[in-house]
């Protein structure tokens, strides 16, 4: 009992001492505080605004014109114009560039020339890579004969297209006689290209795309499409210093679109298919369009849709 009577008083005072010590540090900043500057209106006219209203100039922005301003920005590109008609109708033109048309031609055929070399090899499997690559370019072929516009081999192009896709269905195996067929067409293809042309031959007047190409190759080579897109635009300095690797998957893909629901097509009847095929050909247009506009933001979701659109057509259709 004496201990607790001799520490009280010394509580006392040490927190006496803390609460003095606490309020003369308080008075001391409060003596230490630079008053606050006085600014006359004139000083500072011309300067500052008098309400943020002056400051802009015609119709003051809402909200809601800001956001419809943005949601059309987000949506210009992937809703960019189809160039006219149904999922099923051209015209090609607004689809791909000639350019596009004769540098993809170009591609498959040395593709090709490096598959179509000995029976042993093509037997062995490089039969389903001359299927694909002469499907391909049969197609690219018919475009070119209902082209609406100037672009290479288009006198030759229908004899092309026949003689190419006719070869193309009989590559379903890799025997002597499918393969020496095979390499006929790869002499076709050096003279047509180096500008000799084709040795007669009579052309259907019209596209029958039954006898051109088939389902499962073109949408074998959509995947192959889909991958160089997504390459050539990883990142924006790609884009801005090819675009032309771009924008030719980007085409191709679009008409790809149209191809594939072509009458006598598998399922070209379908309502949910050619829904499917349309959205892979809007995508692919909006690549192109980004491109124009420069907006690596857009051609990045222009990309998305055209992969979830593939991705959503193979869950479905093969």
């Amino acid at each position: 009992m004496k201990t607790r009577n001799r520490t009280l008083p010394v509580a006392v005072l040490v927190g006496g001492s803390v609460l003095f010590s606490a309020h003369s540090y308080i008075a001391w900043g409060e003596e230490k505080r630079a008053p606050a500057p006085k600014f006359s209106a004139d000083a500072t006219k011309g300067v500052f605004f008098d309400s943020v209203g002056d400051a802009i100039r015609g119709q003051r922005p809402t909200l809601q014109a800001l956001r419809k301003k943005n949601a059309q920005a987000s949506s210009v590109v992937v809703d960019a114009p189809e160039g006219g008609g149904d999922a099923k109708a051209g015209p090609w033109d607004k689809l791909i560039s000639p350019t596009s048309i004769e540098d993809e031609i170009k591609r498959m055929k040395l593709h090709y020339d490096s598959v179509v070399t000995q029976p042993g090899p093509f037997k062995s499997g490089g039969y389903e890579e001359a299927r694909l690559d002469l499907m391909v370019m049969s197609s690219l072929f018919a475009i070119i004969s209902e082209y609406d516009g100037d672009v290479r081999w288009k006198e030759d192009a229908a004899v092309a297209r026949d003689l190419l896709g006719r070869t193309a269905f009989n590559c379903n195996a890799g025997t002597n006689q499918v393969f020496n067929e095979a390499r006929a067409r790869k002499d076709d293809l050096q003279d047509l290209l180096s500008g000799t042309g084709l040795r007669g031959g009579k052309a259907a007047e019209t596209n029958d795309w039954a006898s051109i190409a088939d389902r499962a190759p073109l949408m074998e080579y959509a995947e192959l499409l889909k991958e160089q897109l997504r390459n050539a635009t990883s990142n924006a300095d790609d884009v801005k210093a090819e675009p032309n690797d771009v924008r030719r998957p980007a085409e191709l893909l679009a008409i790809l679109g149209r191809i594939l629901v072509k009458e006598g097509m598998d399922d070209s009847d379908d309502p949910d298919y050619v829904a499917l095929s349309e959205a892979m050909t809007k995508a692919a247009q909006g690549v192109t369009r980004g491109l124009e506009l420069d907006d690596y933001d857009a051609i990045g979701r222009a990309v998305g849709a055209v992969t979830q659109s593939c991705d959503d057509c193979h869950g479905q259709y093969r």
